[in-house]
């Protein structure tokens, strides 16, 4: 049985964002039954759990001893498990795998940056001077993402775990309106969470926040 490891509580804004739901909605995608293993702060600070996770975080993945971290890197190995989510013709593949980079890479540290400066640090003067700089990079990425869409259903010709990734990253901020005033991209981010794969996903985390306390 596959297990991944995900949070037993965070704070409501979080709540639907953490990282594991990526790898939970991949796992929906592609058919495969898994097992959440629930953490708190003291099992990420654990020698147990850095032996899976140098970083602490989550998500990990298990089967069988083999492990995994990092969403992106786990979510590709579903996918190669998954015809739904990665084609089986190798020039669609690479192409797949380049978007899935690009969500990473491209995108989701820019949109990150501008998240954490609204969330955390806002009424600091380094963030206020910081922040239209760090705004305008971000829509400039979004700007590029959004003529890619325009026409289009998904980043390649049908749903693969690119748009899994893409979708999962264009959800962090939704405190503003940097993706849903762009009507491209938030009618793509709403055409993946319409699938019903992440609408699982999703309800199992929720599922998993309910009524946890705060202790590790």
């Amino acid at each position: 049985m596959i297990s991944v490891s995900a949070f037993r509580w965070v704070p409501e804004f979080a709540r639907g964002l953490v990282r594991d739901l990526r790898v939970r909605w991949a796992l929906e995608e592609a058919g495969l039954p898994y097992d959440t293993w629930l953490i708190g702060p003291n099992d990420q600070q654990s020698d147990t759990y850095r032996r899976l996770q140098p970083f602490g975080q989550v998500p990990t993945y298990e089967e069988d001893g083999f492990v995994l971290f990092e969403s992106g890197a786990i979510v590709h190995h579903i996918a190669t498990k998954s015809d739904t989510l990665m084609p089986r013709e190798e020039k669609a593949r690479a192409r797949t795998l380049t978007w899935m980079f690009a969500a990473l890479n491209s995108i989701e540290p820019h949109i990150q940056n501008l998240t954490a400066i609204d969330l955390f640090h806002a009424d600091k003067d380094w963030a206020k001077e910081r922040r239209p700089g760090a705004l305008q990079l971000a829509q400039s990425r979004l700007e590029a993402l959004s003529q890619w869409l325009d026409g289009r259903d998904y980043l390649e010709e049908r749903f693969t775990a690119a748009d899994l990734l893409m979708a999962s990253v264009l959800r962090i901020p939704r405190h503003c309106d940097l993706v849903t005033a762009m009507p491209v991209l938030e009618n793509y981010r709403l055409r993946c969470e319409a699938r019903p794969a992440f609408k699982r996903a999703l309800a199992a985390q929720m599922n998993d926040f309910a009524e946890k306390p705060v202790a590790a």
